[in-house]
């Protein structure tokens, strides 16, 4: 559904994406991950068509972004980090234009302003001005613009910045139920954002992509081992002693103790499963066992891996720097 291939953008001398690559499929929800300044938003300008690249190529549904501009923006819905909403409008005035500036027929105008204003949850507010709604509300009516031709790829770049837990939730369930009807791809710097509404993953740092793939697979990628971790109670040095003489496992570390009882971190060679021979060791030694379940990296692991030895060589290049032409205004 979208191609990039080998992009890179410049602002004069500075590289802001350089030579990336990736694919998302239909119907997926991609998470572009990265932190602040790292290319998110300059990458995703360059798909839905509002900067230009330096070099390289993006597709989105076969169409050209460069060749074909207009055909590729008919099959784009793009929220920006701030929404594009006019806020002396009302919600359904809004919705009305955004409509017909997009080219929906004049007949379907209204049946498709109530379904995305029921999917989007802003039904109750369709007849208030946006200025006088909340951040949350706000977004809403945002994502409700970027759905109005019903398109096949969605581009939201930091979808949930600045809205309270209660709207962050109900922000992310909105966007986990567009996952099949819609191709999206989601910017963010906040990690459960990615780790609970996205399949997939693409990792960028100072420009460059560092990984790509589910979290369990960048997991499995990085940590080169699996872990088990095992409570029990008894004697903590005779417990280690026993794990560790277990086949298959690697290393035996105490993570917490409490008065007699242990949680130690047991690693163990890659795609074994030696659980059951774990807790037999503990069982038939005469000890208590209490909890037993294979752990990971968690996505924060990942992240921090994968970009702070890079960030430690060098500062990242700027995402929006204040250059050029087409330089876009700077966003945080």
């Amino acid at each position: 559904m979208i191609e990039v291939e080998n992009l890179t953008k410049r602002y004069g001398p500075t590289l802001a994406v350089s030579n990336i690559s990736f694919n998302v499929q239909e119907g997926e929800i991609l998470g572009f991950l990265g932190p602040n300044g790292a290319g998110k938003t300059t990458t995703m300008r360059i798909i839905t068509g509002f900067l230009s690249a330096s070099s390289g190529r993006v597709r989105v549904s076969g169409f050209d972004v460069a060749e074909q501009p207009l055909e590729v923006k008919k099959r784009i819905g793009y929220l920006p980090e701030n929404p594009p909403v006019y806020p002396d409008m009302t919600v359904n005035e809004y919705l009305a234009f955004v409509g017909r500036i997009k080219g929906v027929p004049r007949s379907d105008l209204k049946k498709r302003i109530g379904e995305v204003s029921e999917k989007c949850a802003v039904a109750n507010v369709a007849n208030r001005q946006i200025g006088k709604l909340s951040k949350g509300y706000r977004q809403r009516v945002g994502l409700a613009q970027a759905l109005m031709v019903n398109p096949d790829v969605l581009i939201l770049d930091e979808p949930t910045a600045g809205l309270d837990p209660k709207q962050i939730i109900e922000t992310r369930e909105l966007i986990k139920g567009l996952a099949g009807h819609h191709t999206v791809i989601l910017s963010t710097h906040i990690l459960p954002e990615v780790s609970r509404t996205c399949q997939r993953v693409v990792v960028i740092n100072q420009g460059k992509v560092v990984a790509v793939g589910a979290p369990d697979e960048l997991t499995a990628r990085l940590q080169g081992y699996g872990t088990v971790l095992v409570s029990a109670e008894g004697p903590a040095p005779e417990i280690i002693g026993k794990l560790q003489s277990v086949p298959g496992v690697n290393l035996v570390e105490p993570r917490e103790a409490a008065e007699s009882r242990v949680t130690l971190e047991v690693h163990v060679e890659k795609e074994r499963d030696v659980r059951a021979e774990l807790a037999r060791a503990v069982v038939e030694s005469g000890w208590k066992l209490f909890e037993l379940k294979t752990s990971g990296m968690s996505l924060e692991d990942i992240f921090l891996k994968l970009t702070t030895h890079d960030l430690s060589e060098g500062k990242p290049a700027p995402e929006n720097p204040p250059v050029q032409q087409d330089a876009a205004p700077a966003e945080n």
